[in-house]
């Protein structure tokens, strides 16, 4: 069927794929503008306007923004009216100063005035708190609809555009969410004050013009220069705003990588090298923040400056205005007041500045992105609205040419025909990087062809629905992706309705991947949580998880792009057995490397290079005796030793079993799987590889009916097919081999063992599942810490320079609270000014005291810009060496820290990005701003007091009122804005999780589920929001009154004073100034209290961090060794953390010695990935008994305890080359050196590593060699064996020690995996070479010994002397000049063949050792029944 459908070809297609290159090609015009996004939008934020501001702001805004702007526009007249009253008053005073008024007249004045600042206090009251309010729920508005939009918008992107991410998705996604923050910030109260105070300035400004036009354009003359500089300053402000939030952005990158990858970094003791490259970037972030810090400082300073100034020339043309039929004195003082508060409502604006410039920012960043998303590519492709009724699976891919966005220039597929066939399974292979699992991409509609056509059904892809596409074609990829959700709802996310997937389905699901016992295991079964990424499972459950999703999904088309690669031989037999039954009929695109699952008669794709190079049934390439396919066929040798010792079974076999000698292999490892106790059919945690069986017929040719396909789900008879092809006979034994069916039929059915009937047909409801499960796991919030106690912590942080500037600061701000009461005095004795009877007196002492308000002017603007600067110095560094000491102890934590839900990579990557920029603010803003309040109402009181005590005690009466409101407006905001912060982490953490794993959410159709469940997050971020402002609108309205209520008693007892002649006028006038002027400062700290406590909620999450503790397993240990070897284990045990309660290694002895190649085998859970972690210091073993004197891990001649080593030093000994290759986003040169210092390493050593791990070849074809740029933000798209021989050059590069492989060649072809297994067998003999010619007669085993299992401890051995060898030399000619120990955790039957001693493990036990020649001919033994060639015990599942 293959050959005829490919045979047609038509000019009609040729036409079709020239027309799609064309579209293809002008798409690819704008890729590089994808690519040049990130300048886009620096060139955005640089023309950041006000408008910016409302980018998001919709129709349904309108009226909540209607109403906090029109309550803000009448308070802020209130404080322009106040101005009127306080001129009245003072005229009053001025009246009876120069002997104009009388005492009781004073008093009846005083009083109606004050009765008058009274009202307009309860008015304020109402009509602040109403504006605050309503800000703070426009604010909360904006971020829901930016919230909405942006996901909606990403949602939107195809694959190519994650793809074109300078920085990729990971860093992408914090600095989404930081800008998001930083623009609801800045439309909420900052945005609130910018239009009271404008309208306040505004109309103060109509109060002064109103009294003395000419008086007010005098005072205010120095205006106009004043706004040119500020906004010139402000301008120069706006780039370094971008250059800091990309070096922010940078710094979030390193850190979600390093903390992503934290097994790699601390097996290769990168914590320094990570925390040195994070200090580095918000380092650079610092200097372009402490850019914006002086340019603020600058504009406040100037400000300051203006604004006392503008006195000079006011008061001096003032005093020659009052003259008889000119002004009067109360004119004058009114027109000043309403001018000083116009200016200083403008001074109330700048602290506010860059919060307001990130704001606009933040907006116009946001907005562009979200034009560029809406615009798209400038040739969009062609979107299909076909959905067919049905869908038979035929797939017709003819002359496809492709090539990643990042990778323009090296195609992946070329000119590439495949055909699919309705209800038939077919194979594509090749080597790693040859375009296999870009294929599966393709299909998936991922992205779209460069050139080419792909038909299903015979209809263009193009004109197919989306959704239909992934509704009818299913894509299960080796790196298995699992949501934070429970592992039902995971799984039943895999159905397009799966709030109606039955507990029972599930079930089904689950016995297809073999998930039983696992399911079992789990603390809550189905219901337990699985963290995000699948992290707390390993990647065989992982891959049985998506297995049985995409069983439960059973789409007409599947593609399997090496989804068993992470199963155990039993287990992936068992497996793909059901697979094979489950898609009889369907269409099955299996993508893999490993051929032993490919029968005679299935049909191949060999890839190479993305061309096919062959194609045909498996029989018939294995015919070709040259050609790429042949290459994946077991060598020779191999295959001799395969058929010696299968002869060797038959020979053995007792002649009291004989249906045990009929059985196949195959069916052998079914009788191995289920005859063994429940650990036996745990979830796989590493691949292993099967050997490809036939049976022999007694004509000599294989039948493919003699097969049955054997589900562990069907109790009922084999199902029988055939095929009227035949295959070549393989001669395994050189007999008649049959299969004993009535005896797999019992075993598959004590297979099929029920998880649970409970509720087995109750319908599915995943969204109760999910939420209670995680409010059931949701950590609990600490108490916030104390303002005192965070503070508490900037002076031990800070070095002595640092601490220098902190201390100039303070005292700078000293002198800035200090200026606030000499000028009140200063501007006392002005206004005592107009009581002098001569007008030529008065014009000098005006002069005069407008000269010294001058003085005062300068000093003051002088001490607040460095107060500023300083203060915002100190914020930085200290929160910089926060930063660095949080990720420093991050990395520092034991391994089970990260498995913790309240330690997830998002809470930390937020709390170092966003928390920490908010945290700033305390010294560098609110700290100042505290001092310098409480430093002037000290030296005000103190000053008032020596002047009239009983007006000063009246005033200091109300302190407690104000104190009240102050700490019950503190506790409410503190207490919602931690909600608040709580509410929001959910939704940031839903939104990472949805974008990290874009590919899987596309592919299983979840964009809905998604969309809703972030909607629901987002809404109830809404809800606490704006609760919080209803509660924070109630007391700051509060404290915004007390002000006047305060200033209206102070009046009126000082009218009662002046009135009883007790205090001259001019004392009650300077006490007056000094306490308005220092109440009036103190109270604006009110409106700082949200931002406050923003700030205090944040930096408690990150001290948190910075105070974690160091003293853990890995930092106890001192001692350093020459040499690791040997390695004993001793009675180990070991349960991980977060599963106490279950063992994964029991009692465990094992001897790893020096010179020697042990491979460590084992069915799944049997605890062989857990020995790697061990021996890298990851976890602690268990603590051995009170009894036993004996250490469990010991390490070294000396049996040295692993406990008393220094964990650093023994990883620059041991290297761990794991399953799943971590790729760090920098040059390939600098990802095979990573731990390493690049001086001390020649790019020879790297290119010397890279060959021996068979990568030169496809590094060397990429755009710039070992300087190509990978990871997230490079080059992308490695395929999985691409990544993973990088890994092993890394760890090759470092000569180590000993050299632990954990699955090193799973993703690897045959070929590839053959370079592997060589260089580790030249590294052995080197080594033991090296070592027989300094070990001075000690003789060595050779490869074909065991190492002996007893008498493994030896404290009492003399000390064996070791080569004095670095750990590394510069002769890359030969990586090894020391003992070596290669220990290789496998399935691969080829990489146990290639090892000297074989260690096979069952239930946390070792159970056999010995060579492999040995090992096999044990009738029996535990290596047999792993590769399925012997049946197991007789004890039987379920009894």
């Amino acid at each position: 069927m293959h050959t005829a459908e490919k045979a047609i070809d038509t000019d009609d297609g040729h036409h079709g794929a020239e027309k799609t290159n064309t579209v293809r090609m002008e798409d690819d015009v704008d890729l590089q503008g994808d690519r040049d996004e990130d300048d886009a939008r620096i060139e955005h934020a640089q023309r950041a306007t006000w408008p910016s501001l409302f980018n998001f702001t919709r129709r349904s805004h309108a009226a909540t923004l209607a109403i906090a702007i029109l309550l803000s526009v009448i308070s802020g007249i209130i404080i322009p009216a106040v101005s009127i009253f306080l001129g009245r008053i003072f005229n009053s005073f001025t009246e009876f100063g120069g002997g104009n008024l009388e005492g009781p007249e004073l008093v009846s004045r005083v009083s109606r005035e004050c009765i008058y600042l009274t009202a307009l206090g309860a008015a304020g009251w109402i009509l602040n708190g109403g504006y605050f309010m309503c800000w703070l729920v426009f604010g909360e508005m904006q971020a829901r609809t930016v919230r909405h939009e942006l996901f909606d918008g990403l949602m939107d992107k195809d694959m190519a555009w994650y793809d074109m991410r300078k920085n990729g998705i990971s860093a992408l996604i914090p600095r989404l969410q930081s800008q998001m923050r930083e623009l609801q910030m800045a439309t909420s109260q900052p945005l609130g004050f910018l239009v009271q105070y404008t309208v306040t300035a505004i109309a103060a400004l109509g109060v002064a013009f109103f009294n003395s036009w000419n008086l007010t354009l005098v005072t205010l003359a120095t205006v106009p220069l004043a706004a040119v500089l500020l906004s010139y300053i402000s301008g120069k402000m706006q780039p370094s705003i971008e250059a800091q939030e990309e070096w922010l952005t940078r710094a979030s990158k390193s850190a979600n990588t390093a903390i992503k990858a934290i097994e790699t970094v601390k097996c290769f003791n990168g914590e320094e090298q990570e925390i040195s490259q994070f200090g580095t970037f918000i380092t650079n972030a610092a200097r372009y923040y402490l850019f914006q810090a002086h340019a603020n400082a600058l504009q406040i300073g100037l400000v300051r400056l203006f604004i006392l100034g503008m006195f000079v020339q006011g008061f001096w043309y003032g005093s020659t205005l009052i003259r008889p039929g000119g002004r009067s004195a109360g004119e004058v003082l009114t027109t000043f007041w309403a001018a000083l508060m116009a200016t200083q409502a403008i001074e109330q604006i700048l602290p506010q500045m860059i919060v307001l410039e990130k704001g606009r920012v933040a907006g116009a960043t946001l907005k562009a992105m979200m034009v560029r998303m809406e615009r798209g590519r400038k040739v969009t492709p062609m979107v299909g609205t076909w959905r067919p009724v049905r869908c038979d699976g035929d797939i017709d891919v003819r002359n496809v040419s492709f090539a990643y966005p990042a990778r323009a220039g090296q195609l992946a597929l070329h000119n590439a025909s495949f055909f699919f066939p309705a209800g038939e399974t077919t194979f594509v292979v090749g080597r790693s990087g040859s375009g296999k699992s870009t294929l599966g991409n393709l299909l998936m509609r991922h992205y779209s062809t460069w050139s080419g056509d792909i038909s299903i059904d015979g209809r263009a892809i193009q004109t197919l629905d989306l959704r239909w596409i992934r509704d009818h074609v299913t894509l299960v990829q080796q790196q298995s992706v699992l949501f934070n959700e429970t592992l039902i709802r995971n799984i039943a996310l895999g159905r397009t309705n799966h709030q109606a997937v039955s507990r029972e389905e599930v079930r089904t699901a689950c016995g297809m991947a073999c998930l039983q016992q696992t399911i079992n295991d789990l603390p809550q079964g189905l219901d337990t949580m699985v963290q995000s990424g699948g992290s707390s499972m390993s990647g065989g459950q992982r891959q049985r998880v998506a297995l049985a999703r995409a069983r439960l999904r059973d789409t007409p088309i599947l593609i399997l792009d090496e989804s068993t690669s992470a199963l155990d031989h039993i287990g992936r037999s068992l497996v793909m057995d059901a697979i094979r039954e489950w898609r009889h009929g369907k269409t099955t695109i299996i993508i893999t490397h490993d051929i032993s699952q490919i029968y005679s008669d299935d049909y191949v794709y060999v890839l190479d290079k993305g061309r096919i190079t062959q194609e045909g049934f498996r029989g018939v390439l294995e015919k070709a005796d040259r050609g790429l396919f042949s290459t994946f066929l077991p060598k020779a040798d191999s295959r001799q030793e395969e058929v010696e010792y299968e002869a060797t079974t038959a020979c053995d076999t007792s002649p009291t079993e004989p249906e045990a000698a009929y059985l196949s292999p195959k069916e052998a490892a079914r009788e191995s799987f289920v005859s063994q106790d429940s650990m036996d059919i745990q979830i796989a945690e590493r691949p292993q590889r099967i050997p490809s069986v036939y049976v022999k017929k007694a004509e000599g040719t294989i039948d493919r009916s003699s097969f049955h396909v054997m589900s562990p789900l069907n109790e009922s008879p084999p199902q029988l097919w055939s095929t009227a092809e035949e295959t070549e006979l393989v001669e395994l034994t050189g007999r008649t081999t049959r299969i004993n069916r009535q005896r797999a039929s019992a075993h598959r059915r004590s297979l099929s063992n029920p998880l649970s009937t409970d509720n087995s047909s109750k319908p599915l409801n995943p969204n109760s599942t999910s939420e209670e499960s995680s409010s059931s796991t949701r950590p609990k919030k600490q108490d916030l810490s104390s303002l005192h106690r965070i503070l508490s912590t900037v002076w031990p942080t800070l070095g002595w320079s640092a601490r220098v500037i902190l201390i100039l600061g303070f005292l700078a701000a000293l002198l800035h609270a200090a200026a606030t009461p000499v000028f009140s005095y200063v501007f006392a004795k002005l206004l005592a000014t107009f009581f002098s009877p001569s007008a030529t007196s008065r014009r000098s002492d005006a002069l005069k005291w407008s000269l010294c308000v001058l003085a005062v002017a300068v000093g003051d603007a002088t001490a607040s810009y460095f107060m500023h600067f300083l203060l915002e110095f100190s914020g930085q560094r200290w929160v910089d060496t926060l930063r660095v000491e949080a990720l420093g102890r991050i990395l520092r934590q034991p391994r089970g820290w990260f498995d913790k839900d309240n330690n997830s990579l998002s809470r930390l990557s937020e709390c170092l990005d966003r928390n920490a920029e908010e945290m700033r603010n305390l010294v560098g803003r609110f700290a100042g701003f505290v001092f310098v309040a409480l430093a002037m109402t000290t030296i005000a009181i103190i000053w008032s007091l020596s002047i009239s005590w009983k007006l000063t005690l009246v005033g200091l009466a109300t302190a407690p009122f104000m104190y009240a409101i102050t700490r019950s407006f503190e506790f409410v905001s503190g207490r919602w804005e931690g909600r608040s912060n709580d509410a929001a982490e959910v939704a940031n953490g839903i939104f990472g999780e949805t974008f990290g794993n874009i590919g899987t959410v596309r592919a299983l159709t979840l964009e809905t589920y998604f969309g809703d469940k972030y909607g629901v997050a987002v809404e109830g971020v809404f809800r606490v929001g704006s609760r919080r402002a209803g509660w924070s609108g109630v007391f700051f309205g509060g404290g915004e009154a007390g002000i006047l209520f305060i200033t209206a008693l102070i009046f009126y007892y000082g009218s009662l004073l002046a009135a009883s002649l007790s205090i001259p006028t001019t004392d009650i006038l300077t006490v007056f100034t000094m306490l308005i002027f220092s109440i009036a400062n103190a109270n604006s700290i009110i409106s700082f209290i949200p931002q406050i406590n923003s700030s205090r909620d944040t930096a408690h999450r990150l001290l948190r961090l910075s105070k974690l503790p160091l003293d853990t397993h890995e930092s106890r240990g001192r001692r350093r060794l020459s040499t690791p070897l040997p390695i004993i284990f001793n009675n180990c045990s070991f349960a991980y953390p977060s599963q106490p309660g279950h063992p994964i290694l029991r009692e465990l002895s094992l001897m790893i010695p020096p010179n020697s190649f042990t491979a460590i085998v084992g069915s799944s859970g049997s605890g062989k990935s857990t020995l790697a972690s061990l021996i890298m210091g990851l976890y602690p073993p268990a603590s051995p008994s009170f009894w036993s004197t004996n250490s469990p891990l010991t390490f070294g001649p000396s049996s040295t305890s692993i406990t008393a080593l220094d964990i650093t030093s023994l990883r620059t000994q041991v290297c761990l080359v794991p399953q799943t290759p971590l790729i760090f986003p920098t040059t390939i040169r600098k990802n095979i050196g990573y731990g390493l210092s690049p001086s001390s390493l020649s790019l020879d050593e790297i290119i010397h590593a890279a060959r021996l791990a068979g990568a030169h070849e496809f590094i060397i074809s990429l755009p710039d060699g070992y300087d190509t740029y990978i990871g997230e933000g490079g080059v992308g798209h490695l395929s999985g064996g691409q990544a993973q021989r990088i890994v092993v050059a890394r760890a090759l590069v470092r000569k180590p020690k000993v050299l632990v492989l954990d699955e090193a060649t799973s993703s690897l072809d045959g070929e590839s995996a053959g370079i592997i297994r060589r260089t580790l067998r030249r590294l052995i003999q080197e080594s033991r070479g090296q070592s027989r010619t300094s070990s001075r007669g000690v003789t060595l085993p050779t490869r074909k010994e065991s190492w002996p299992l007893q008498n493994i401890h030896r404290p009492n051995q003399p000390h064996r002397s070791h080569p004095s060898a670095s750990l590394r030399t510069s002769h890359p000619s030969s990586l090894h000049t020391h003992s070596l120990a290669i220990l290789a955790i496998t399935h691969d039957q080829a990489m146990m063949q290639a090892a000297d001693h074989i260690v096979v493990m069952e239930h946390g036990r070792v159970v056999e050792q010995g060579g492999w020649e040995e090992l096999m001919r044990r009738r029996g033994g535990g290596l047999r029944r792993l590769l399925g060639m012997e049946r197991g015990g007789v004890e039987r599942i379920g009894g």
